[in-house]
């Protein structure tokens, strides 16, 4: 009765899941990384160095001994700082992309993300919360430095309606991080989180 019970309970999670298929793309990870990065407040740090190394570049370029090498160096400098994320984001896919196409279902027990060569189950504990963008929903995980981003593209949804029931699901399970723009249904939708109370942590 109890076993019945248990197998009653998985049917119907998974039938209240929300699958995505897709192929993860260099513009998914660099989605993935910009909202980490804003989280963590590094963009700052990232222009900051930028404007400095644009700086000691223009100096360097009306200096009476003007060196090209310097002005060179100085430009180079800040174009691979502000480069930062697509050169993060090319390394990554170049990680993931072997791996080929990703079935991943969102549900009551956590995000199940399975490929041809593994499968990995992250529970809701695993994430401090979520920001929503217009064409993906983007995960962070809840350690002090952010290292696992998880990546939801809404290209893979079965249908437009799943949308609304992965936003339904996340809101039940997770906080929103981040209050930059979203998409009009998102907006639309209020933050509830009423089953976990870590959800009012940030």
């Amino acid at each position: 009765m109890v076993m019945d019970m248990g197998r009653d309970e998985q049917r119907d999670e998974g039938q209240d899941a929300v699958e995505l298929v897709y192929r993860p793309t260099r513009a998914d990870i660099r989605a993935g990384v910009v909202v980490r990065e804003r989280r963590r407040r590094l963009h700052l740090v990232r222009w900051g160095f930028v404007l400095v190394f644009l700086a000691l570049a223009v100096q360097a370029a009306v200096s009476e001994r003007m060196s090209v090498l310097s002005v060179v160096t100085a430009v180079f400098c800040a174009v691979v700082i502000w480069s930062t994320p697509h050169l993060q984001a090319h390394h990554a896919l170049r990680t993931v992309s072997w791996q080929g196409e990703y079935r991943t279902a969102v549900a009551g027990a956590g995000i199940t993300a399975e490929t041809a060569h593994t499968t990995l189950l992250q529970r809701w504990s695993v994430f401090r919360g979520y920001r929503e963008t217009r064409d993906r929903v983007v995960l962070l995980s809840r350690d002090p430095n952010i290292l696992l981003v998880e990546v939801l593209p809404k290209r893979g949804l079965r249908s437009p309606q799943d949308a609304d029931r992965l936003r339904a699901l996340l809101d039940e399970h997770l906080p929103r991080v981040w209050t930059g723009v979203v998409s009009p249904a998102s907006s639309r939708s209020p933050h509830r989180c009423r089953r976990s109370p870590r959800c009012g942590r940030r």
